[in-house]
C-alpha cells in the first residue's frame, strides 16, 4: 500500500531514527512534516528527501506551545494529518541513581514523556475532527522499555511510561478511528545509539562493544506499520542489532 499523498509528522526529524523514517515515508510518497530543535539539519533532511515532499517546522517539544504551533502549521499546510511519528528524545549522562540531579531527570520526563502525551493530544483532536477521520500514532519506545542498562533510571523509566501511553492511546483512539504502535529498537548506529559499537557498561560491571545496525532498517519497519489500512495496527514491534546482548542473558 502507497503512502501517495498522506501527511506524517516526524518528530526528532533532523538525525538518526528520525531521519531514516522520514527518507523511508517520503520514497513511499508520504508528505512529511519535519520536526527537530535545529533548523540546520531538518533543512539537510529536506534538501536529500525533495523539498517538495517536506515542511520544516522547527520544534521545541518541552514547549507547549512550540508543538502547539507545529500542528497548526501541519494542518494550515496540509488540511490534515495522517501519521504522527513520536520520536524525538534524549538520554542522560550515565551516573549513580543516587546522583542524578532532579533537574536532569525533569529534562529526560519533559522531552520522552510529557511531549509524546501533547503530541498526542494534539493529534487526538486534529485525526478526530478531520474528514476522513483518523489516523496513526507510532511511538518510539526503546529496548530500555523492557530491560534498563546500568545507571539509566531517567530514561529507562521514561520509555516504560511510553508503553503505557501506546496502550492508552491505542485503547482511546478506538472512537476516533485512530489506531497506536510501538516501535522498540536496539542499537541502531545513530548519534544517540552508535556508541554501543566503542563499548558501553554491562550488567555485570564489564566494558564490552556491542553489535549496531543501519537506522535505514528502522525507516523501512515504521514505513510498514506507517503503510497498514486503519484497520489493522502493530501494536508492538522490536528491531534490533540481530547480535545486541539483549535475547538471554547477554
Amino acid at each position: 500500500m502507497s503512502g501517495t499523498g498522506k501527511i506524517a509528522i516526524v518528530t526528532g526529524a533532523g538525525t538518526g531514527v528520525g531521519k531514516a523514517a522520514a527518507v523511508a515515508l517520503a520514497g513511499a510518497g508520504w508528505k512529511v512534516v519535519l520536526s527537530g530543535r535545529r533548523r540546520e539539519l531538518l533543512d539537510e533532511v529536506a534538501s536529500a528527501i525533495g523539498a517538495e515532499n517536506t515542511l520544516v517546522v522547527p520544534t521545541d517539544v518541552t514547549d507547549p506551545e512550540s508543538i502547539r504551533a507545529l500542528f497548526d502549521t501541519t494542518v494550515q499546510t496540509f488540511g490534515r494529518l495522517d501519521m504522527l511519528f513520536n520520536n524525538a528524545g534524549i538520554g542522560a549522562p550515565a551516573v549513580p541513581l543516587e546522583d542524578l540531579p532532579l533537574e536532569t531527570w525533569r529534562q529526560v520526563v519533559d522531552t520522552n514523556l510529557t511531549a509524546i502525551f501533547l503530541c498526542t493530544q494534539h493529534a487526538f483532536r486534529v485525526m478526530r475532527d478531520q474528514n476522513p477521520r483518523g489516523g496513526r500514532i507510532i511511538n518510539n519506545g526503546s529496548i530500555s522499555a523492557h530491560a534498563p542498562r546500568p545507571n539509566s533510571i531517567a530514561y529507562t523509566a521514561t520509555k516504560h511510561a511510553v508503553t503505557g501511553i501506546t496502550k492508552s492511546t491505542s485503547l482511546d483512539g478506538r472512537a476516533y478511528d485512530i489506531a497506536c504502535g510501538q516501535i522498540d529498537i536496539g542499537n541502531a548506529d545513530t548519534p544517540m545509539g552508535g556508541r554501543m559499537k566503542e563499548g558501553v557498561p554491562q550488567a555485570d560491571g564489564s566494558i564490552r562493544a556491542e553489535a549496531v545496525m543501519d537506522p535505514l532498517h528502522v525507516g523501512e519497519a515504521i514505513l510498514m506499520m506507517a503503510n497498514l489500512p486503519i484497520e489493522a495496527n502493530v501494536q508492538f514491534m522490536t528491531v534490533m542489532a540481530t547480535k545486541m546482548p539483549f535475547v538471554g542473558r547477554g
